[in-house]
């Protein structure tokens, strides 16, 4: 199998089972959630008031409108505007969600999905910092509404505001018709990036009111959120509005090239059996056909790899997610340099240290777990070909006491978000501007994938409850396990995501200084129940990838 097609099922499984990641692990943190509302609260936006709740001391607004329709006429366009209301609107409760599978305990999705949610101490006018998260599942699924990442205890134990956004996915939020279209669908293979630009602009105009700071304002999302985040910190659009970035699980190095999506959008309009010349009837399509469309279509988070025949970045047709159109989004993020517009705003990036556990277990993979070295061979030659004696020795000599199947996990889950990472991390250093700090999450769960006694470790998605402070001592966790300790690992790393936020230095009172990433020593911070900076991890593996042409 040729690598890229390797990488590009993987990131399919990465978008397809985040689904479960975004809805399994909502409804598990909702079933643990015993909270009372307490009292309403009513804040003031440019175009009206909205009525939230106050419970256990932070007053939470869901389903705050922040752009207009995106249906009928505005479908594939920007939004129509939005316009003010005069009774008090109810913001108790999210807004739909983009166009997708049904979502359990939210409201059926919509094309009109432009809604965001806010997690305040206080509607008080203190300038609070503002973490703007970007939710995950890759370009195609998710919400600001999932139960792992509640804001609620950021806000209440860090005192800082949360918000969220839903915004347009999948073909409804990418489709790219600038080049059969004309003008007034511009940008169409951005639309969903453009929309959380918009929330972005409602934060700037309105969370002063929510008890936050608009000239203090830090980006973050993990997996497609982490991609997103990246696309965010490279758009024109999108600079005047935040001040500071974390890019999580999910290295958005490059995107899709014109050419790229312009098949793809060949290949929907030949499966609606629509010639190019009648596009318009794409726009009586009910989104529910659309829907059925895309998921024939591969939900491949957009990953580029360096075509060494043509010394290029390629990848095949197919998939949803943004698109570098010279306009909304300039160039790839961090290929081949860091963004200059945010050359000056402080970043951190990083990812889990067994990733691809979660991929696994959503799978229901469990031969890896019975391999001895000689089945690790065969099982990479697929992919790595001559390259797969030399990494096995490279990782066998790093990780002397590590088995073959931990050996299997450690070069997927590197390959997946790692490299991405160090390369991000790699690209900042050498803007010689803003700092970036890289870091690995590191707290083993004790949990098992099913059928197996082999460990989740530090799978993907672990660390969404963990930096929402959202893990207990005394409550079960979905992928953290039940050993009280898991807090202590969360409350580690909410305190430096929420630092970060407020100064653009991530620290914790009593763990150890960390150093911004640099080409000598290369540090990078272990988050877990200790906090550790170790110095230039892994250098032989690194020194392979790179070896290899994959940083």
């Amino acid at each position: 199998m040729q690598r890229r097609n390797f990488l590009g099922q993987v990131l399919t499984a990465t978008a397809a089972t985040t689904l479960l990641n975004h809805s399994t692990l909502a409804n598990f943190y909702k079933r643990n959630k015993s909270s009372v509302a307490e009292e309403f609260v009513i804040a003031d936006t440019k175009l009206g008031k909205v009525k939230g709740v106050s419970i256990d001391g932070v007053n939470i607004f869901k389903g705050i409108p922040y752009a207009g329709k995106t249906s009928g006429e505005y479908r594939f366009k920007r939004p129509g505007k939005l316009a003010p209301w005069n009774d008090v609107l109810d913001a108790t409760k999210p807004g739909a969600p983009a166009i997708q599978p049904p979502r359990r305990n939210e409201p059926d999705p919509s094309e009109d999905c432009l809604f965001l949610n806010v997690w305040t101490p206080a509607n008080d006018g203190k300038k609070r910092a503002v973490m703007f998260y970007n939710h995950g599942g890759g370009f195609v699924i998710g919400s600001g509404a999932a139960g792992g990442q509640d804001g609620a205890n950021l806000a209440r134990n860090f005192d800082v505001v949360v918000v969220q956004t839903n915004h347009r996915l999948g073909l409804m939020g990418f489709l790219y018709l600038d080049q059969i279209a004309g003008p007034e669908y511009e940008g169409s293979g951005n639309n969903g990036m453009l929309d959380i630009v918009d929330g972005l602009k409602w934060v700037n105009a309105n969370i002063k009111n929510f008890g936050g700071d608009p000239n203090n304002v830090m980006i973050w999302g993990e997996s497609g959120g982490g991609a997103k985040t990246s696309c965010l910190y490279a758009m024109p659009s999108a600079a005047p509005y935040f001040n500071k970035a974390s890019i999580e699980s999910g290295p958005g190095v490059r995107m899709f090239d014109k050419e790229t999506a312009h098949e793809t959008t060949l290949q929907v309009f030949k499966e609606l059996n629509i010639p190019i010349s009648d596009w318009k009837k794409i726009l009586d399509v009910p989104a529910a056909d659309l829907l059925a469309l895309q998921n024939k279509l591969p939900s491949v988070a957009p990953f580029q790899e360096k075509n060494k025949k043509k010394g290029m970045m390629s990848r095949n047709a197919g998939g949803f997610g943004p698109v570098v159109d010279g306009k909304a989004l300039l160039a790839n993020p961090f290929d081949p340099i860091a963004p200059k517009i945010s050359k000056n705003k402080p970043l951190l990036v990083g990812w889990n240290e067994d990733e691809f556990t979660f991929f696994a277990w959503q799978s229901k993979d469990t031969e890896f777990t019975k391999l001895d070295f000689e089945g690790l061979k065969a099982k990479l030659l697929h992919t790595y070909g001559d390259d797969t004696d030399k990494i096995i020795a490279t990782y066998r000599k790093s990780l002397p006491n590590a088995t073959a199947p931990e050996i299997f996990i450690a070069i997927s889950s590197i390959t997946m978000m790692g490299l991405g990472s160090i390369t991000i991390a790699e690209k900042m250093v050498e803007q010689k501007a803003a700092p970036v700090y890289l870091y690995n999450f590191g707290y083993k769960s004790e949990m098992k994938i099913p059928g197996t006694d082999y460990p989740m470790g530090t799978p993907h998605a672990m660390d969404i409850s963990f930096k929402f402070n959202n893990e207990s001592a005394n409550k079960p966790s979905f992928f953290g396990g039940n050993r009280p300790e898991k807090a202590i690992a969360s409350h580690n790393f909410a305190e430096l995501w929420t630092n970060f936020a407020k100064t653009g230095k991530p620290f914790t009172k009593e763990g150890p200084g960390w150093p911004a990433y640099n080409l000598q020593d290369k540090p990078m911070m272990r988050i877990d129940t200790q906090m550790e900076i170790i110095i230039n991890r892994y250098p032989e593996i690194i020194e392979l990838w790179r070896s290899l042409g994959r940083i």
